[in-house]
């Protein structure tokens, strides 16, 4: 086995392994944001939380909608579309680039949603939520990995070729 065949082996195996840890990472967010959810629309719940956390005061401010949505929601969404985009990327591995950029694009907005809720957490509600926080650090976590991937991401001659390159 040449230097170039066994580095182009690595490759595919760190590339799997982040593929999958973005899975798990997805799958996390996922159970999180459907876990406030359930919060969020069962009024006689309270969440797992410390005393004085702040998940119930975050949870039902005004902040915690987006036009009658709760924002919970829109993150289980967010974390279906990433789970779905990496579904297909194994599905199709010929699509993997335009798949990478749609992984990026989904997950640059749930990163800068996570930081502007972060904001209005700290500066407005006056209470943190640790779930809302665990939220935002599995979108920046996934978005991170999704930039290494596509940065480390090779195409194939036959990609290049379909795209016109």
């Amino acid at each position: 086995m040449t230097t170039v065949e066994l580095n182009s082996e690595q490759t595919h195996s760190a590339s799997r392994t982040l593929w999958f840890v973005n899975i798990i990472i997805a799958g996390l967010g996922l159970l999180d944001a459907l876990y406030l959810t359930f919060i969020k629309l069962s009024s006689s719940t309270a969440a797992f939380c410390k005393p004085g956390g702040g998940c119930d005061v975050v949870n039902s401010s005004p902040y915690s909608e987006f036009f009658g949505i709760p924002i919970a929601v829109m993150g289980a969404a967010a974390y279906i579309a990433l789970l779905a985009l990496l579904l297909f990327e194994n599905w199709k591995p010929d699509a993997k680039g335009t798949v990478l950029l749609l992984q990026l694009g989904v997950s640059l907005v749930g990163v800068l949603y996570s930081a502007y809720l972060t904001y209005l957490e700290l500066a407005v509600i006056h209470a943190i939520c640790p779930y809302c926080v665990g939220s935002a650090i599995a979108m920046t976590m996934f978005f991170l990995i999704t930039v290494y991937r596509l940065v480390k991401y090779e195409p194939s001659e036959e990609n290049l070729e379909a795209l016109g390159g």
